[in-house]
């Protein structure tokens, strides 16, 4: 488990260089007291491993920056990915706050050599625009949700995919949670593109942290959501982490086949393949204790295998601490 005594830790990535595994993820002091304040006070943190279970942490990769940067708020959740010239790209959220004090969120990245010292790209290279993604002006929602990034290379070479949190500007208000999506030829520059899941009465209002894998060989997309923020239909399953399985991991993704992969205690599914057995295994930050209170802190390792169509957690962890 990865754990800060003094600082909250919630959502995360990996980054594998064939020697050691990198985890990227938000903390915020616990001196705030209260960890709903975390939020606006994000920052990148950086660990290394062997093992995916004793983790060394080492400086930090990512800060807030200047007012008026698209990320003068927070720095938010994001992936790594290696260009084939070696270089390596984050691209997280920015958030920064609109003139009526509403979250506005942005995708950016950052480069780096070595995984160690990252250099921040000039500005965003998407938001949300129409006609497919709800944009702040709507009032449908209580922020401009665009974040979240999920990259990876297109199956048959042709460029690079981003996957984004969005949301549709039609549709049941806590059913419009879609997966945004975007293309780039080269990491640098982007072009917007319609999500490749559809809004639905039986859906959610956001589906964070969105992941795609093939695992055991079938595509599967991970996203994460709460039961405060799903249709009420879903509400009586309490939320939590999310799989839809697929033909593709370029979609489309039906949110009506939806299963849970975990409770609300374990929120922010991640899946990662460990490079000595091929084994494909689930982290998560631990969100909520016995006693109701957020936990924080990131899980060891879950193997998951897939059971009658579902893919499930076939060793689960308990969620301790308060």
């Amino acid at each position: 488990m990865f754990d800060l005594p003094d600082s909250w830790v919630w959502d995360f990535w990996f980054a594998d260089d064939g020697d050691r595994y990198h985890l990227f993820f938000l903390y915020a002091s616990r001196a705030l007291h209260d960890p709903d304040a975390r939020h606006y006070r994000a920052s990148i943190g950086h660990a290394v491993s062997d093992d995916l279970t004793d983790w060394a942490r080492v400086d930090d990769a990512l800060v807030r920056g200047d007012a008026p940067a698209f990320d003068d708020l927070a720095t938010w959740t994001g992936s790594t990915v290696r260009h084939p010239d070696g270089t390596w790209y984050t691209f997280y959220t920015g958030s920064s706050l609109a003139g009526d004090g509403k979250n506005i969120q942005r995708i950016g990245y950052a480069t780096s050599d070595d995984l160690l010292t990252w250099r921040k790209g000039s500005a965003p290279v998407l938001e949300a625009a129409a006609p497919w993604y709800e944009t702040i002006d709507s009032g449908a929602w209580h922020d401009e949700a665009f974040r979240d990034p999920w990259v990876f290379p297109d199956p048959d070479g042709d460029g690079w995919h981003m996957y984004v949190t969005a949301r549709a500007p039609q549709g049941p208000v806590d059913g419009r949670g879609v997966v945004g999506h975007a293309w780039s030829p080269d990491l640098r520059r982007w072009e917007l593109r319609e999500p490749v899941s559809a809004p639905s009465e039986n859906g959610f209002g956001q589906l964070e942290v969105t992941q795609v894998a093939v695992v055991d060989g079938r595509p599967v997309l991970i996203f994460s959501c709460l039961a405060e923020h799903s249709m009420p239909s879903r509400r009586d399953e309490r939320g939590g982490t999310w799989a839809i399985a697929a033909d593709s991991v370029l979609g489309p993704f039906d949110v009506d086949s939806a299963t849970r992969l975990t409770g609300e205690d374990l929120y922010v599914g991640r899946l990662l393949r460990r490079r000595d057995d091929g084994r494909w295994l689930l982290f998560a930050f631990r969100n909520v204790g016995d006693d109701g209170r957020f936990v924080g802190g990131i899980t060891d390792p879950m193997p998951v295998g897939w059971r009658d169509g579902r893919l499930i957690v076939t060793e689960p962890v308990s969620v301790t601490g308060s």
